[in-house]
């Protein structure tokens, strides 16, 4: 004869106080998201950097004298849209600052034959200067960041489960970076430094300096 099972008295009592545990934490992620209630975390986390020293790849000469160099800073704002949809529900908008450098140098590594001329009678000294190029700008990572950033509901619920990618707003400042130090001088200055270094050097040697411009290519 078999005895019948007793059900036990704690199962609802255990399933609610699951539920209600469950109810709280969704209220609480939902108050995070629409910014009513400062963020939580119930874990601790630790950051440990197991990253590998940098490895020398190799050594090169350079030829180049760095004239002249410009601080930028560009405020990058980029709206995206969904179509039909409300701006509410989907769809954001980003303010972004970056603040980066443009050097613009000199090669004397490629100077033709006959770009430096001596006088007879050792006094003056013909040059023949390469212009001045740009470098690629270097932007500052410390201090480029999202200044405001506004989402729409769908948008809030996508970045707890994924990652902003803040990589096309560095791309963006990049070449806004690049446009200004074209506009901005950079290059006449560096000129005007490397005439005014190739003067004082050729000056204590007891020459001369006279400048040519180079030919157009």
């Amino acid at each position: 004869m078999t005895t019948p099972r007793r059900s036990s008295s704690r199962s609802p009592w255990v399933w609610r106080g699951f539920v209600a545990l469950c109810l709280v934490v969704v209220a609480a992620a939902a108050l995070q998201l629409v910014g009513l209630v400062p963020k939580l975390s119930l874990f601790g986390t630790d950051t440990v950097d197991r990253s590998q020293p940098a490895l020398l790849k190799s050594l090169r000469d350079l030829s180049q004298y760095h004239a002249a160099s410009g601080d930028y800073q560009v405020v990058i704002d980029i709206e995206k849209d969904v179509r039909f949809v409300p701006d509410v529900l989907a769809g954001q908008r980003t303010l972004f600052v970056s603040n980066g450098s443009v050097n613009a140098y000199v090669d004397f590594g490629g100077l033709a034959d006959g770009a430096m001329t001596v006088s007879e009678e050792r006094k003056t000294v013909d040059v023949t200067l390469p212009k001045p190029q740009l470098d690629k700008p270097n932007l500052d990572h410390e201090h480029s960041y999202v200044f405001a950033q506004e989402r729409g509901l769908f948008d809030r619920l996508a970045s707890v489960v994924q990652t902003s990618d803040q990589q096309p707003f560095y791309v963006a400042a990049e070449q806004k970076i690049a446009d200004a130090a074209k506009e901005s001088g950079l290059s006449d200055k560096a000129a005007e430094n490397t005439r005014k270094m190739l003067e004082g050097m050729f000056g204590a040697l007891g020459y001369e300096v006279h400048f040519v411009d180079a030919p157009q290519p």
